[in-house]
């Protein structure tokens, strides 16, 4: 039951790039109630937790990438999308989405992730 992530790639600082997370199919009867979430990694670090949304759309982002990202979610595509503006060199990352169980920790197996990588 892994989420597939898309939309990374390379640009340079000041650019933009969305990010999309499609449901696994097997998940689709309960992804509107789950939140959802964004998160990356780097080489050697924990995954850190990015932004996420609740089922009633209800946001959170982590202080560095506030002003700078958004996360809106689709139920009926079942797709959620991180927007993100203004990149800098440390938002180098994995970048992964999964849904959150009710300690608010990620509920499914990790998929593969989508790299994006902010560089002159």
């Amino acid at each position: 039951v892994q989420p597939v992530e898309s939309g990374g790639g390379s640009v340079q600082p000041g650019e933009s790039l969305k990010l999309s997370c499609v449901a696994s199919r097997a998940i689709f009867s309960v992804f509107a109630p789950d939140p959802w979430a964004w998160y990356r990694q780097v080489p050697g670090k924990e995954r850190e937790l990015v932004a996420s949304i609740a089922s009633g759309s209800v946001t959170d982002y982590t202080d560095s990438v506030k002003g700078r990202f958004t996360i809106t979610r689709n139920n009926s595509r079942k797709t959620v999308y991180l927007q993100m503006t203004n990149l800098k060199p440390e938002d180098t990352a994995v970048y992964y989405c999964n849904a959150l169980n009710t300690a608010k920790q990620p509920k499914y197996t990790w998929g593969q992730g989508t790299q994006v990588t902010v560089s002159s």
